[in-house]
């Protein structure tokens, strides 16, 4: 076969997937100059886009500021509120007659394994307060930065919440007008393939045809190009993961200045879990269930008493998800990136976390003409199906570690036999050694070793280190530590104003450039 460059790129769909695959590709692929690759979106007028991704990891720091995008105008464009973490509440049975509760921080300054082993024999304080100041500044709902920290830095790691919407459009409008990214408004009927199977051309329902070098599949769960055209199967992971549905619903604040958790809730529930969201205007609420174990009134009963209302007030949205991933994310001539590559339920964030990363190892890796394609292919493939493997190992631990066997979702999550073998072979491997960099060997895993420490013991994981324990270092060194973490944790908290208060300052008075 000839080969031939490649020249241009269809990006099939809009929306937070599509755009982030429109910015990353233009950063990289540069369309307005002499030798660039043309991207160009088409965006179907008839299909609305999910729109409930609204929490970020720190990672989307990196990314806006790789775009562009300065994060003075996206706090003021996005209803923007910072995220420092996730407080999980109710995992574990209650203790003493109170709600158990715990933080997945972003910070981890001391998480080694000396540290841990002395928190394990002395657990005189919940892990994520011992090993992050993070964690109080949760407590106190504490901005991750001040009004005088430049753009994208703080004193703490941080992400965001955001409404996703604005996101889109925010991100939309700049790969348009500062990229160099064509957009085009189209519902595509067709697509036709070449004789060697790759996709050649796409037909609007007008009976207009794009034609390009290269597609990305953006268009959802429905996955126009690599599921329908391409035929590359869907593999699911209802088994392991049970939540396929969710209730969304947006709420006003109790107040006009409303105090602003810097970290996600997460409510665990009979069937599945809640979270909240809270933005500067309002909160964005939903219930993730199973719909093997809780009916839709069900669920929809569950999350009025949550938001303490009658359950005839409140009209959620509800969402069907198809958990699980397409066997390849590559194939041919196309790449799925977003809601038609995969999903999982989103507890940790885990979805535009994978839009975003996928999205930029594609255009680090672009290739420049046919005859790479298969290697490329390859490489993808391999990264993309570790990221979800890891994805799905998490996520399902959460449930796995738990003690809570009070109704049939929670007995069905602790049940071995829903468990991917890699995590029922890391969980035996920790019961009786601390987790340590050796256990992660994917290079793209999307949750790494300090993740896991603060899930694992943020839900009281039994990991009995008795015979071992002369292998760390004198428990007294790191109880030094833990109370170091104290006092910077209390000073810095002191210093910081609450995240309403720089949220608006920054809307008034701007961010440092420096």
């Amino acid at each position: 076969m000839q080969t031939k460059s490649i020249q241009s790129i269809i990006i099939l769909g809009g929306g937070t997937a599509g755009w982030l695959a429109a910015n990353h590709l233009a950063i990289n692929l540069k369309p307005k100059e002499q030798h660039g690759i043309k991207i160009t979106v088409i965006e179907s007028p008839d299909t609305p886009t999910i729109g409930v991704g609204e929490g970020t990891v720190p990672l989307m720091r990196n990314t806006l500021k790789e775009f562009g995008i300065s994060e003075e105008k996206f706090i003021k464009e996005c209803d923007v509120s910072f995220k420092q973490g996730i407080q999980f509440d109710n995992w574990m049975k209650p203790v003493d007659g109170k709600m158990h509760s715990y933080y997945h921080p972003f910070d981890y300054p001391i998480l080694d394994n000396d540290s841990v082993a002395a928190w394990l024999q002395n657990p005189v304080m919940p892990f994520a307060h011992a090993m992050s100041r993070q964690a109080l500044l949760c407590d106190n709902h504490k901005s991750p930065k001040a009004i005088t920290d430049p753009e994208f830095s703080g004193q703490a790691a941080y992400g965001y919440h955001l409404d996703a919407y604005k996101f889109s459009d925010l991100l939309k409008h700049h790969a348009i007008d500062n990229l160099g990214v064509e957009h085009l408004m189209a519902h595509i009927e067709d697509v036709t393939l070449s004789s060697d199977g790759t996709i050649d051309t796409l037909i609007s329902l007008q009976g207009d045809v794009f034609k390009s070098d290269f597609y990305i599949d953006c268009s959802g769960f429905c996955s126009r190009l690599i599921g329908h055209a391409l035929n590359v199967p869907f593999i699911g992971k209802s088994d392991v993961l049970f939540v396929d549905k969710a209730l969304a619903i947006q709420v006003p604040h109790d107040n006009e200045m409303p105090e602003l958790p810097s970290s996600t809730i997460a409510t665990a529930c009979d069937a599945g879990w809640i979270w909240d969201i809270a933005l500067p205007t309002r909160r964005g609420i939903g219930h993730v269930f199973s719909s093997k174990h809780c009916s839709v009134d069900e669920a929809k009963a569950t999350l009025a008493n949550y938001l303490n209302k009658p359950v005839e007030e409140i009209q959620p949205r509800l969402i069907d998800m198809k958990i699980g991933h397409r066997e390849k994310f590559w194939h041919k001539n196309c790449v799925a990136i977003g809601l038609s590559q995969g999903f999982v339920e989103p507890l940790e964030a885990t979805g535009l976390l994978a839009f975003d990363a996928t999205a930029k190892l594609l255009a680090k890796s672009f290739p420049t003409n046919t005859a790479q394609l298969a290697q490329a292919e390859k490489r993808y493939n391999n990264y993309v199906s570790g990221l979800w493997q890891g994805v799905i190992n998490f996520i399902k631990m959460h449930y796995a570690v738990s003690d809570r066997d009070d109704t049939a979702f929670w007995r069905d999550n602790r049940d071995t036999a829903s468990w991917p073998l890699e995590l029922q072979e890391k969980l035996a491997h920790w019961r009786t050694h601390i987790p340590s960099l050796y256990d992660f060997e994917r290079g793209f895993d999307a949750f790494r070793l300090e993740n896991y420490l603060y899930v694992l013991y943020g839900m009281n994981f039994p990991t009995d280190i008795g015979d071992i324990a002369y292998r760390y270092q004198a428990p007294d060194i790191a109880q030094k530590q833990f109370g170091l973490i104290q006092r910077q944790a209390i000073q810095v908290a002191d210093y910081l104003e609450d995240n309403l208060t720089v949220i608006n300052k920054i809307k008034q008075f701007g961010l440092s450039k420096v």
